[in-house]
């Protein structure tokens, strides 16, 4: 089956089921996006490892990189595998020091918050893509969209610099995420 690399594109809070999210999947070479429904402590520990967020004591994800990483246990690649009943699927792809390579079923969420702690690549197959991706409406609109973004448009780059600091401190990682995304955004434009 033919390989998709994703990269995650966003996480936004999801309006249709408010206590979930959603993280928003473009395809490397294309304009489909893939949305996945994840819960809130998953939204979290994902916003945490993106904004390389140290907790006093590691979250359950960290735990479990931290476990990998103790025996040399890398994650290769997480692939999204499988789609059933509009549930996504995933494997962790792992080589072992003495070079086996081993595959772990795995939520999508934990999968994803663990690909950004371990840096390796994402993807999933054509079929998922074609039976689930969609185009996006605006492919040059980046990032957690809506009140709390627009909010932050009027503040300067270091009050926008100290809100991060606090809102990771708070552990209120959906609005670190959006004022990082603000941030990223000054700086590229």
């Amino acid at each position: 089956m033919n390989k998709i690399p994703l990269q995650i594109m966003a996480l936004v809070h999801n309006e249709a089921q408010p206590s979930s999210y959603l993280v928003i999947l473009k395809e490397e070479d294309g304009e489909r996006r893939l949305p996945v429904v994840i819960g809130s402590f998953e939204a979290h520990a994902i916003a945490a490892a993106a904004e390389g967020a140290k907790g006093p004591r590691p979250l359950t994800h960290d735990l479990f990189a931290n476990m990998l990483r103790t025996f040399s246990i890398q994650i290769e690649e997480v692939i999204i595998s499988d789609l059933r009943n509009s549930v996504f699927y995933a494997v962790l792809v792992c080589s072992m020091p003495e070079g086996g390579i081993f595959e772990l079923d795995s939520r999508t969420s934990d999968a994803l918050a663990l690909a950004i702690r371990f840096g390796c690549p994402i993807s999933t197959y054509s079929p998922i893509m074609e039976e689930a991706g969609i185009f996006w409406e605006n492919p040059s609109e980046k990032g957690i969209s809506g009140p709390q973004a627009s909010s932050l448009s009027g503040h300067t780059e270091d009050e926008l610099s100290q809100m991060l600091e606090e809102a990771l401190e708070d552990e209120d990682y959906e609005r670190a995420a959006a004022i990082r995304d603000e941030l990223k955004q000054r700086k590229s434009n």
